[in-house]
């Protein structure tokens, strides 16, 4: 067990030196980060089998996971193409649902005139 602890703490220094940041401030993002991003998946499927919205908690989602990459662009650098496009796409989605649900036409009260 202590052999996977050193190969996560070794892998987070060197993450954090590859991009030029904090390994412990980075650290404790992508723990906090992964443990919010699991939480919101499982209210997420909780949601998607009881048949309710889900667009809020994919959203969520999307934005727990994009955490820790977000400090690597504001305070590092050397980070991949790929995070950029993931971020990018998620901030695509978040507007166009926010854009949909201020277009959308309220739907009438049953009963009410």
């Amino acid at each position: 067990m202590t052999e996977y602890i050193t190969a996560i703490k070794d892998w987070i220094v060197e993450l954090g030196d590859k991009h030029d940041v904090d390994p412990l401030f980075l650290g404790c993002l992508y723990l906090v980060s992964k443990v919010m991003l699991f939480t919101t998946l499982g209210f997420l499927v909780r949601n998607i089998r009881k048949k309710k919205p889900v667009t809020l908690l994919i959203l969520l989602a999307g934005i727990f996971f994009c955490i820790p990459y977000t400090y690597i662009i504001i305070a590092g650098r050397n980070l991949p193409v790929w995070v950029y496009v993931l971020i990018a796409c998620i901030i695509m989605y978040g507007g166009y649902t926010i854009w949909k649900k201020v277009t959308e036409k309220p739907k009438a009260l049953d009963g009410v005139e």
